[in-house]
C-alpha cells in the first residue's frame, strides 16, 4: 500500500509538472506569435520598406488598418465585421467612431521562402489619442478622444522644450503623428494574447529638432560652423567667384537662413566667393544667438548623443578612411539614406550621394561631387573642399560642423567644442552649398519607428 501510494504521488507530481510545462510553453508561443504581428505592423509603417503600408498623413481617427493572417482555413473578414476573431478592443478605445470606422485590410507577408505563417490573427493600426491610451498626457484631466497624439517637441502649452514627448498640441513642423499597433494571436489550443505598442517614427529631427522652419530650431544656416570657450572656428573659401554659400532657401519658400553661421569666434577668409542670406551683412557671415541652436547641440557630449542616436538607425554604417565607392548602391533621389562614416571619408569621382551623411573623421568632397540632403561632420569637425573635374559639383540642403573629439579620438569635455575648420581649394571649389527646406526634409524620412510603449491587453 506505500509503495501504491508513492506511485500515486509521483504520477500526479510529474502531470503537474508536464501541465505547468506545456502552459508556460503555450503561453510563450502565443506571445511570440503576437510579438511577431507587432513587430511586422512596426516594420510596414516604414516607406522604404519594400511591403510599406499606404498610411494617410495624417491618418484620421476614423481610419484603421488590419494586416490579417492569410493562411489556409483563416477568416478573410475585417475583425470588425463580424470575423471569427473579433476585435473588442477598438470599440472600447475608440468608443466615439466604432461605428464609423473606415476598415483597410491588407495580407500579412509573413508566408516568405516556404515557410508557414505567423500565427497571429490580425494587426491592427490606428492613431493614437489620449482616451485610447487611457492617458492625460497634457495633465488638463481629461483624456481627449477626438485629438490625435503627436510625438513633438512642444510641452503640454504648446511651447518649444529640448525633447520630444507625446503631444496634443497641433502638429508642427518637428512633430509627428503616433500611431498604435495592435496584435492579437490564438493558438490551436486555446491560447490568446493581445498585445499593444505605441510608436512614432524616428528621424534626424526626433534627435535634434531639425525640421525646417521651425521656430528656434532647424539650421540656422546653409553652412553652421559650432564652436565654443576659447576656440574659435575658421572659414576659408575658394578665389573662385563661382562658389557660393547661400542661405536663401532653393525650394522657393520666402524665408531664409544664413548663409555662413557659427558660434563663438570665427577665422573666416571668404575670398571672391559669393556669401548670401538672411539679413543685409555682405558677405553673409553671420554670429549666430546661441537660442538658434538646439540646447543638446552645444556641447561635445550633446552632440556625440546625437551621432550615436544616428548611428543606431543608419541604413549603412561605413569604417573609415573610405570613400564614395562605399556608398550604398540603392542610394538615390527617390530613396535618400542615412550613411554613417566613423572615420575619415572623401566624396569624390563626380559622385552624388542623396540622404543624411554623417563622418566623425575628416570630411572632403571634390568640386565636382555633389550631395543632396544634410551633411554633419561631428567627431574631427573638420571639411576640406577640393578641386577636381568640371568643378561643377555643389551640396544642396545644409551643413554643419563641430569638433567634439581630439585627435586622438577622446570625447571633449563639456562644455566647450574644438576649433571646428571649413577649408576650400584656393583655386576652385566646386559650386558651393545651397540651403534647400526640401532636400532637408527628404533627407529626413524615417529611419525606424520608435517604441514609445508597450503593453499586454487583458481579454
Amino acid at each position: 500500500m506505500l509503495i501504491s501510494v508513492m506511485a500515486l504521488a509521483l504520477i500526479v507530481s510529474s502531470g503537474t509538472e508536464s501541465a505547468l510545462a506545456g502552459n508556460y510553453r503555450s503561453s510563450a508561443n502565443v506571445y511570440y506569435a503576437a510579438l511577431a504581428g507587432l513587430e511586422e505592423g512596426r516594420g510596414r509603417l516604414l516607406a522604404k520598406n519594400p511591403n510599406a503600408l499606404a498610411i494617410p498623413n495624417p491618418l484620421p481617427l476614423n481610419q484603421v488598418l488590419y494586416i490579417l493572417n492569410p493562411a489556409p482555413g483563416e477568416a478573410p473578414s475585417s475583425p470588425l465585421g463580424g470575423s471569427y476573431y473579433p476585435d473588442n478592443e477598438y470599440c472600447f478605445e475608440f468608443n466615439q467612431t466604432c461605428v464609423g470606422a473606415q476598415v483597410n485590410i491588407t495580407l500579412s507577408v509573413s508566408p516568405i521562402a516556404g515557410l508557414p505563417p505567423a500565427l497571429y490573427k490580425w494587426v491592427r493600426i490606428t492613431a493614437a489619442t489620449e482616451a485610447s491610451l487611457n492617458l492625460d498626457v497634457n495633465s488638463d484631466g481629461f483624456k481627449d478622444p477626438n485629438t490625435p497624439l503627436n510625438y513633438d517637441f512642444l510641452d503640454g502649452n504648446c511651447n518649444p522644450k529640448p525633447n520630444p514627448t507625446l503631444s496634443v498640441c497641433p502638429l508642427s513642423t518637428a512633430g509627428v503623428q503616433a500611431f498604435e499597433v495592435t496584435s492579437f494571436a490564438a493558438l490551436p489550443d486555446g491560447s490568446q494574447k493581445l498585445m499593444q505598442y505605441v510608436v512614432a517614427p524616428v528621424s534626424l529631427s526626433s534627435n535634434a529638432n531639425f525640421a525646417p522652419g521651425s521656430s528656434g530650431s532647424g539650421f540656422p544656416a546653409a553652412l553652421t560652423i559650432l564652436g565654443s570657450g576659447v576656440n574659435n572656428v575658421s572659414f576659408s573659401g575658394p578665389s573662385s567667384a563661382q562658389f557660393q554659400v547661400n542661405g536663401n532657401d532653393q525650394c522657393g519658400a520666402t524665408s531664409a537662413v544664413y548663409g555662413i553661421g557659427y558660434t563663438n569666434g570665427i577665422s573666416a577668409n571668404p575670398n571672391k566667393g559669393s556669401y548670401s542670406g538672411a539679413g543685409n551683412l555682405s558677405p553673409n557671415i553671420v554670429s549666430l544667438n546661441v537660442s538658434s541652436i538646439p540646447s543638446n547641440l552645444q556641447t561635445p557630449s550633446g552632440l556625440d548623443a546625437l551621432v550615436q542616436a544616428i548611428t543606431q538607425n543608419a541604413d549603412t554604417v561605413l569604417t573609415g578612411p573610405t570613400d564614395e565607392k562605399n556608398l550604398p548602391s540603392t542610394m538615390n533621389a527617390g530613396n535618400p539614406l542615412t550613411v554613417v562614416v566613423n572615420g575619415d571619408f572623401d566624396l569624390g569621382n563626380g559622385a552624388t550621394g542623396f540622404g543624411v551623411l554623417v563622418v566623425t573623421g575628416k570630411f572632403s568632397y571634390d568640386s565636382d561631387a555633389s550631395w543632396k540632403g544634410v551633411i554633419l561632420v561631428i567627431g574631427q569637425g573638420v571639411v576640406t573642399s577640393n578641386k577636381h573635374g568640371n568643378n561643377n559639383g555643389e551640396i544642396d540642403g545644409a551643413l554643419l560642423v563641430a569638433q567634439t573629439r581630439d585627435s586622438s579620438g577622446n570625447l571633449l569635455p563639456d562644455p566647450n567644442l574644438g576649433p571646428a575648420s571649413f577649408t576650400s581649394d584656393p583655386n576652385d571649389g566646386g559650386k558651393g552649398i545651397y540651403y534647400s527646406s526640401c532636400w532637408i526634409k527628404a533627407a529626413q524620412t524615417p529611419f525606424s519607428y520608435k517604441i514609445l510603449s508597450y503593453r499586454q491587453i487583458a481579454q
